[in-house]
């Protein structure tokens, strides 16, 4: 390992800001910067040696990569973290437009979807792994909430029910179960779980975080949170009879008010489904 791949990995250790997923993604980000300074001919340097030119140098190889908006900003933050945690918060600027960073688009123009590859699903060896990838598909879970996923707990009648301290920001919530398709995963889940959750008893949630990202990654399964895109314009469909505009559907600014009132009824159901406050935030998912 190189010098500056350990010591930012210590300085994560050492700091633990955050839940146990931003803290991994964190560190797996900064990881990543280390060994791309190191390429880029920045040798010998130590957490300390960070300098404006390394954001710059950075910035203009990940533009390069025609990397997505949202990652480019999430390596930002990662950096700026890093400049905090050494007290140099002056190397980084803090507007993202000083890096020629524009804003993410809130509004889906094209679905992005992703329906699960039963053939890649099949090459991931750990079945615990497995099943959280298919409790994502199956019911729009982020993949936290799919790890620590206790079947006992959450099966509920017609609906689970998601422990706050599994969820992003800490709000607990209930999505219905409305096919045995659903129901026969939960069973399965149940089954594997053992009383317990999708975390192995031989290992914590970290652990079972990194073995899951390197067992999809092997199988080609990536953009995973392309399922979460699925299940919210799947039950558009099934609460409108309609396909979201995202999908080809009819643009909100076409509907009739009869129409605009169904359709807006669907969003604020599927925004709760998929563990946001807002309304708004389903354009991401089904366009406008």
């Amino acid at each position: 390992m190189k010098n500056l791949n350990y010591q930012l990995r210590e300085l994560c250790r050492q700091n633990r800001d955050g839940g146990f997923s931003t803290q991994a993604t964190r560190s797996r980000i900064l990881d990543l910067i280390a060994s791309q300074l190191h390429a880029l001919g920045y040798r010998h340097m130590q957490p300390k040696s960070l300098k404006p030119k390394h954001a710059e140098a950075l910035v203009a190889h990940w533009r390069g990569q025609g990397i997505s908006i949202g990652t480019l900003k999430n390596r930002l933050a990662a950096l700026r973290w890093w400049a905090g945690k050494v007290n140099k918060q002056n190397v980084i600027t803090r507007d993202n437009a000083a890096y020629g960073i524009g804003s993410r688009t809130y509004v889906a123009e094209h679905s992005k979807a992703q329906t699960l590859d039963e053939t890649k699903l099949g090459s991931i060896a750990d079945e615990y792994a497995r099943m959280s990838v298919r409790l994502q598909a199956a019911f729009g879970l982020r993949r936290e909430e799919a790890i620590k996923f206790r079947p006992g707990y959450a099966m509920q009648g017609d609906q689970i029910q998601l422990k706050a301290r599994w969820t992003k920001g800490g709000r607990a919530r209930t999505v219905p179960i409305t096919n045995d398709e659903q129901r026969n995963l939960l069973e399965q889940a149940k089954a594997l779980a053992r009383g317990g959750s999708l975390i192995p008893a031989d290992r914590n949630y970290v652990q079972q975080l990194r073995r899951y990202e390197h067992q999809t990654i092997r199988a080609g399964l990536t953009k995973l949170h392309g399922l979460r895109h699925g299940y919210a314009q799947r039950r558009y469909q099934e609460l409108t009879g309609n396909l979201c505009p995202a999908q080809g559907g009819t643009p909100s600014r076409d509907l009739t008010p009869e129409q605009r009132a169904i359709d807006t009824q669907a969003r604020l159901k599927i925004s709760s489904e998929l563990g946001h406050v807002r309304e708004a935030i389903t354009a991401v998912y089904l366009g406008r």
